[in-house]
């Protein structure tokens, strides 16, 4: 992940930032969600046993448990065309942005979710292509 240099303005800001044990409980939130909710797939359908977060999703429940607005669709569609991005990432993105909604304990897959997600994988394309 690149690291950017940081702005003045943030250094100096005294807004209290988020201390490491109110992240610690929000990623522990995040996994209860994602155990709820791959517990109930794994004793209802077939094929689900085994996936206790949302990277191991298949393809099918990507698109089953990573619902997205229109407008999402159309951000993630421009993303897709502008960043040269395969079906894969667009899973993979799908799968960030879920887990971005969690940490934020939001049961819907929201835009500004869906821009970080993307955000995440732009600056991963920039590092690979040098």
């Amino acid at each position: 992940m690149e690291v950017v240099p940081v702005a003045f303005s943030e250094l100096t800001n005294t807004k209290p930032t988020e201390t490491s044990d109110k992240i610690r409980e929000r990623v522990i939130a995040a996994r209860q969600i994602q155990e709820k909710r791959y517990s109930g797939l794994a004793n209802g359908q077939e094929g689900q046993n085994g996936i206790f977060c949302n990277a191991q999703m298949s393809s099918k429940q990507v698109r089953e448990l990573c619902v997205i607005t229109t407008a999402g669709q159309n951000l993630l569609k421009t993303a897709m065309e502008r960043l040269s991005l395969s079906a894969r990432a667009y899973d993979r993105i799908l799968k960030v942005a879920r887990t971005i909604a969690d940490l934020a304990a939001s049961e819907d897959i929201k835009i500004e979710h869906l821009a970080e997600a993307i955000q995440y994988r732009s600056l991963d394309r920039e590092n690979w292509a040098g």
